[in-house]
C-alpha cells in the first residue's frame, strides 16, 4: 500500500513518556518516509467532534523539550466508550460509526493508537468495524499488559513512589511513626512491589497476595524488638480489607460520578494504629504518579516504540502492538496483547527478592 498520511492519538489515562512517542512517530514518519502526521486531540472524543478535533504535526514537536514534558500534548480521555456512549437522558448510544467517519474525514492511511488494554481493545474493535489500519503502542503506569515486559509510564510512576518513600523515611524515624504509602496500579501490584523494594519498605501489601493483620503486626513487633523506631508500609490501591472487601472512592464531574480504587491506605493505617498502638501517618500519592518529568527509561522506551510503530505501517503490518522483550522492540497481535491482565506473580523473581530482603507481604 502507499502511505501518505497517518494519524496518532493518545487514549485512556495519561502518563509520563507519551510525548516522547509522539515526537518519535513524527520524526520517523515525516523525516524518513515523508508522510503527513495528524495529531488527533482527546482520543476518540476528537474523532466524534465535528469538525474533527485534529491538527497536523510539524517540526515543533521535534524539540527536545517534548522529551521532558509530562502528560500528552494531544490530550486524552478515559471516558465515553463510543460503543456505549453516555447520553444526557442516562442511556447509552453506539457512536462507533461516527468515530470511524471521523477517521475517514481525516483521510488517514493508518492510525497509531497509544493506550492501555481497555483503550486498545476499543480501538481494535473500531478498526475491525471500519477497516482502519491500526498499530497500537502500550502505555500504562500499571504495567499490566502481559505481551510487553514494560509499558510507557511505569518507570516514572515507580520513581515517584520510590522518591516518596525516600522522603517519608527520615520523618518516620524522627517521630517514631509507621508511614503508610498508598500507590496506584489498578488491579496489579507492580508499582507497589518495585517501589517497595527500591525504597526499603518493611511491608508491601499487593492484591495478588492476601494478607493478615496478625502477620503485619508480628513484622512491626520484630522491628521494634530489633531497636527500630519506625516502619514503612506500601499498599497498592486495589488491596482489599482483611475480610475481602474492596475500598473505592467516588469522583464527581463529567457525565456522572465514577468509582475508582482509593482509601485502602487509610484503612490500613487506622487498623495498625488500633492493633499495634503505633502512631501512623498515611500518604496517598494518587495522580502525582501520572505526572512529572518522564524518567530516562520512559523517554527511551517511548522513542523506540514510536519508531517501530511507523516501521510496521511502512511494512503494511497492521493489527499489531509494539512491545518490549529481552531488550528488544518486538510486535505481537493486538488480540494476544490484550487478553487478560498481567498481575504480579506471587512466586516471581521480584517477590522472591523482597522476601529475601526480609520484606513482609502480610501472608
Amino acid at each position: 500500500m502507499t502511505v501518505k498520511r497517518i494519524g496518532i492519538l493518545t487514549s485512556g489515562g495519561d502518563c509520563a513518556g507519551l510525548n516522547a512517542v509522539i515526537r518519535a512517530v513524527y520524526a520517523h514518519a515525516s523525516g524518513h518516509f515523508g508522510w503527513d502526521v495528524i495529531g488527533i486531540h482527546n482520543g476518540t472524543a476528537g474523532l466524534l467532534a465535528r469538525p474533527v478535533d485534529a491538527s497536523a504535526l510539524d517540526d515543533k514537536v521535534l524539540g527536545s523539550d517534548m522529551l521532558r514534558q509530562g502528560g500528552t500534548i494531544l490530550g486524552t480521555t478515559n471516558k465515553g466508550n463510543p460503543f456505549a456512549f453516555p447520553q444526557e437522558n442516562g442511556g447509552l448510544a453506539d457512536r462507533s460509526a461516527e468515530v470511524i467517519e471521523g477517521v475517514r474525514q481525516l483521510g488517514l492511511d493508518a492510525l497509531i493508537g497509544i493506550g492501555g488494554d481497555g483503550s486498545i481493545a476499543i480501538l481494535r474493535r473500531l478498526a475491525i468495524q471500519g477497516g482502519i489500519n491500526l498499530v497500537a503502542i502500550p502505555k500504562t503506569i500499571d504495567n499490566d499488559l502481559g505481551a510487553t515486559e514494560m509499558s510507557i509510564g511505569f518507570e516514572t510512576a515507580v520513581q515517584t513512589a520510590t522518591s516518596a518513600l525516600d522522603h517519608l523515611q527520615p520523618t518516620a524515624a524522627s517521630h517514631s511513626r509507621v508511614m503508610v504509602l498508598e500507590v496506584m496500579g489498578r488491579d496489579a501490584g507492580h508499582i507497589a512491589l518495585s517501589a517497595g523494594i527500591a525504597g526499603g519498605a518493611d511491608v508491601i501489601l499487593i492484591p495478588e497476595i492476601p494478607y493478615k493483620f496478625a502477620t503485619v503486626e508480628a513484622k512491626l513487633a520484630a522491628l521494634r524488638k530489633s531497636g527500630r523506631n519506625f516502619a514503612l508500609v506500601v499498599v497498592a490501591e486495589a488491596v482489599k480489607t482483611e475480610s475481602g472487601e474492596a475500598i473505592t472512592a467516588v469522583h464527581g464531574g463529567g457525565a456522572k460520578a465514577t468509582h475508582t480504587y482509593g482509601g485502602i491506605g487509610h484503612y490500613i493505617g487506622e487498623e495498625l494504629a488500633i492493633r499495634c498502638g503505633a502512631e501512623t501517618r498515611v500518604t496517598v500519592l494518587g495522580h502525582v504518579q501520572r505526572g512529572g518529568t518522564p524518567e530516562p527509561k520512559d523517554r527511551v522506551l517511548g522513542s523506540a516504540f514510536g519508531v517501530h510503530a511507523v516501521d510496521l505501517i511502512a511494512a503494511g503490518r497492521f493489527d499489531r502492538m509494539v512491545a518490549w522483550n529481552a531488550r528488544q522492540v518486538i510486535d505481537v497481535p493486538i488480540q494476544t496483547a490484550i487478553q487478560g491482565a498481567a498481575t504480579v506473580d506471587p512466586h516471581g523473581a521480584l517477590v522472591k527478592t523482597a522476601r529475601g530482603l526480609g520484606i513482609s507481604f502480610g501472608d
